[in-house]
C-alpha cells in the first residue's frame, strides 16, 4: 500500500512531468517553425501549458486517490489502538 504510493510519487509523477515538458517543447518548436510571434507565446501557448499541467495534476490525483484513501481507512480486522 505505501510502496505503491511512494512508487507513484517518485516514479510516475516525474515521468508525467517529463512528458509534459517534452510536449510543450515540441509545441514550442512547431510554433516557432510556423513563425508564430510573441503574442502567441504570451497567450495561447501559456494557456495550453496551464491546461496540460492541470490535466496532468487531475490525472495524478486520480491515480493516487485509492492509495490515499486506503492509507487513512481504518483496518477492520486489525487490533484497535
Amino acid at each position: 500500500m505505501k510502496a505503491s504510493l511512494l512508487l507513484k510519487i517518485f516514479l510516475v509523477l516525474p515521468l508525467l512531468l517529463l512528458v509534459d515538458y517534452i510536449l510543450m517543447a515540441l509545441l514550442g518548436c512547431a510554433t516557432c517553425l510556423f513563425g508564430m510571434g510573441d503574442e502567441f507565446y504570451c497567450g495561447p501557448f501559456c494557456l495550453a501549458g496551464k491546461i496540460l499541467l492541470g490535466l496532468t495534476a487531475l490525472f495524478f490525483g486520480y491515480l493516487i486517490y485509492p492509495d490515499i484513501k486506503a492509507l487513512f481507512k481504518p483496518n477492520k480486522n486489525g487490533p484497535s489502538a
